[in-house]
């Protein structure tokens, strides 16, 4: 079975193959959700962005970015999912879009990078 660690929480656990990041963060007690959004989110359905995580280890062990997830996180008018990608398109992902295929470590409610060299540069 698959393994996901939860890098700021130091938290690893099993899940099985294919399950939904979201859910399983969820389900053990890793927060999703900064801010206004633990209240105001979509409820999983991929248009907020505000459950979005960094894969920072095994990027090929989860689903690929589809057509839904892709055009939430790439819309100006969602400044929680553009900004949050700059630098970081191929990592950053929605964790309600994303199935785990294998080992990876995510980090839950990265920070944005505002003044970073990967947004202005």
């Amino acid at each position: 079975m698959p393994k996901v660690t939860f890098v700021k929480e130091k938290k690893t656990v099993e899940v099985p193959e294919g399950a939904n990041l979201r859910k399983v963060a969820l389900e053990n007690g890793v927060e999703v959700y900064d801010g206004l959004h633990k209240t105001f989110n979509c409820m999983g359905n991929g248009m907020c962005c505000s459950c979005r995580m960094r894969i920072v280890k095994g990027e090929e062990n989860v689903s690929p970015q589809g057509v839904w997830e892709k055009m939430h996180m790439m819309n100006p008018l969602n400044p929680f999912g553009f900004f949050s990608r700059i630098g970081e398109e191929e990592t950053m992902r929605n964790s309600c879009c994303t199935q785990v295929l294998g080992d990876v470590e995510v980090e839950a409610t990265p920070a944005f990078n505002w003044h970073g060299e990967k947004f202005w540069g």
